[in-house]
């Protein structure tokens, strides 16, 4: 169970950090200020350090980790490539980093809630991720 409870939970955290780094690399494209811009780097390469966390503990359980799930990622296409340039704000880019870390944080609440059996490195790292989450949005609502 415990194995089983950890793979699961490292499997939602992997999707949740590669949704991460996609909706920043796509919505930094559309940032015009240098502060702004500066947030959303610091958190992208704050994401990419929790990949290479969780390609190394999915390694230990020789699992390939998962991908977002491909509606999630054909609203975060749309939402980036048609809505944001069309209104290519800074607040409206903050108002679509600000939902997916909502979402982030809430999904992955349930998981941590749901697979309590996962071993304290799995939770350890969904927690990381929770909390950068939380802090990438706090950090943008200047912007909205």
């Amino acid at each position: 169970m415990i194995e089983q409870d950890t793979i699961r939970l490292l499997r939602e955290s992997d999707a949740g950090i590669k949704m991460g780094i996609s909706s920043l690399e796509d919505s930094m494209k559309h940032i015009k200020s240098n502060k702004f811009h500066e947030i959303a780097q610091k958190s992208l390469h704050n994401h990419q350090m929790l990949q290479t966390e969780m390609q190394t503990l999915l390694a230990d359980y020789h699992d390939d980790g998962k991908e977002p799930a491909m509606m999630a990622k054909g609203m975060e296409w749309f939402k980036t490539n048609v809505s944001l340039a069309m209104d290519a704000c800074d607040g409206a880019v903050a108002d679509f980093l600000v939902d997916g870390c909502n979402m982030g944080v809430k999904s992955l609440a349930r998981y941590l809630n749901e697979y309590k059996a996962a071993d304290e490195k799995s939770k350890d790292i969904a927690k990381k991720l929770i909390s950068e989450e939380e802090h990438l949005s706090k950090a943008v609502r200047d912007f909205l």
